[in-house]
């Protein structure tokens, strides 16, 4: 596969589209659809800036989980807490406020922090840090009114039940799967 070149078809708020054209292993130049929420000035930009975290937080054995409504499929879904750097920001920083922002929470301690990774490759270079911490304090939302989300620990066992009844993110899914499961909470 090689880039040709890239279009900028959109700008908004916080996305930005564009068109890349690239010549497939055929031989042919096909064009290709994707948005970033970066605005890219070259094709060497795509997939360099992080541009949020993803918190991955626990208290007592019990994992938290956000049921939040999502513009983009029209209904409420579980996911985890996460949110967009602001400039200047560490990932350390931005995790303590979104933490604090979504649930009311505070940071107890962080546990790790993995390097960005693309959370939709189909049609985005959008990266985030993966902030795994421990919490603490009480339940308190602090969303803003153009956000709907309720936030609640749960057990491994009500975690299984949800990953039967209900509706997740693919990531909040992946790490739901194995907090039941035992895998993330040995240290």
């Amino acid at each position: 596969m090689k880039l040709l070149g890239m279009k900028n078809c959109y700008d908004g708020k916080y996305l930005h589209g564009y068109e890349l054209t690239y010549e497939n292993r055929a031989g042919r130049e096909k064009t290709f659809e994707m948005v970033s929420r970066s605005r890219l000035s070259s094709p060497s930009e795509i997939g360099g800036h992080v541009s949020g975290v993803t918190i991955v937080a626990w208290q007592d054995d019990r994992l938290l989980l956000l049921k939040e409504f999502r513009m983009s499929i029209n209904r409420s879904i579980f996911n985890l807490c996460a949110g967009m750097l602001e400039e200047g920001e560490t990932p350390e920083a931005c995790a303590a406020r979104e933490l604090y922002e979504e649930t009311g929470l505070h940071v107890a301690r962080f546990i790790d922090i993995l390097p960005p990774s693309y959370s939709a490759v189909g049609f985005s270079d959008t990266a985030t840090w993966l902030v795994f911490l421990e919490a603490e304090g009480d339940i308190c939302v602090h969303a803003s009114e153009n956000e709907e989300i309720s936030a609640a620990f749960y057990t491994r066992r009500q975690v299984e039940e949800l990953l039967k009844t209900e509706t997740f993110s693919s990531r909040s899914q992946t790490v739901a799967w194995f907090f039941k499961n035992g895998g993330i909470l040995d240290n």
